[in-house]
């Protein structure tokens, strides 16, 4: 009988933990989120629209651009998964190599910026929690995610170019590498 009540406790106990832990990100990281999505909106409404549209149309012309800075303003400006609809601006030859860098660079940026993808933050705040528990900086280690995760998505979109290169000439296919003007 002893076992079917420690049981029970365990299973009630998990719920209480998770509670907790709700009420300290409702504390916490929740309004930090909150206030960093108004602040972005915000941000997109005074540069404007069209000139955010620009600036993706305009990021089709060199790698550097299409695969480590745009995918960063996407990501910063509009979150996951808003930012993936900048790739529409890009020719159609690019748009895998985008994705591939811009879904990285939602999860290696949690840290420093928990607006881009909120529905992962509980990976990095368990991550930052044992760094807290060992007694070191949470913003070094973000910072570290954050610049490592720049590089490696930019190669991570880089090579997935060349890939796709290499698929149109096995499938015989050609996609366009023009920018469209909208």
């Amino acid at each position: 009988m002893e076992i079917i009540v420690d049981l029970a406790k365990g299973f009630v106990g998990l719920f209480q933990q998770g509670g907790t832990t709700f009420v300290g990100w409702m504390t916490g990281i929740v309004p930090v989120v909150l206030m960093l999505l108004v602040f972005m909106n915000a941000l997109i409404a005074l540069i404007g629209q069209n000139r955010i549209e620009g600036i993706a149309r305009h990021a089709g012309s060199n790698p550097f651009s299409r695969y480590l800075i745009l995918p960063f303003i996407s990501a910063f400006m509009l979150g996951n998964p808003a930012s993936f609809t900048m790739g529409k601006f890009l020719p159609e030859y690019y748009k895998p190599g985008y994705y591939a860098a811009l879904a990285q660079y939602c999860h290696t940026s949690n840290g420093v910026f928990p607006h881009i993808n909120p529905g992962e933050l509980f990976v990095w705040l368990g991550i930052a929690q044992g760094i807290q528990k060992l007694g070191l900086n949470q913003m070094d280690l973000a910072i570290r995610y954050l610049l490592v995760g720049l590089v490696m998505n930019f190669i991570g979109g880089w090579v997935t170019e060349f890939i796709v290169g290499y698929v149109q000439k096995q499938q015989h296919i050609t996609l366009s590498k023009e920018v469209k003007a909208s």
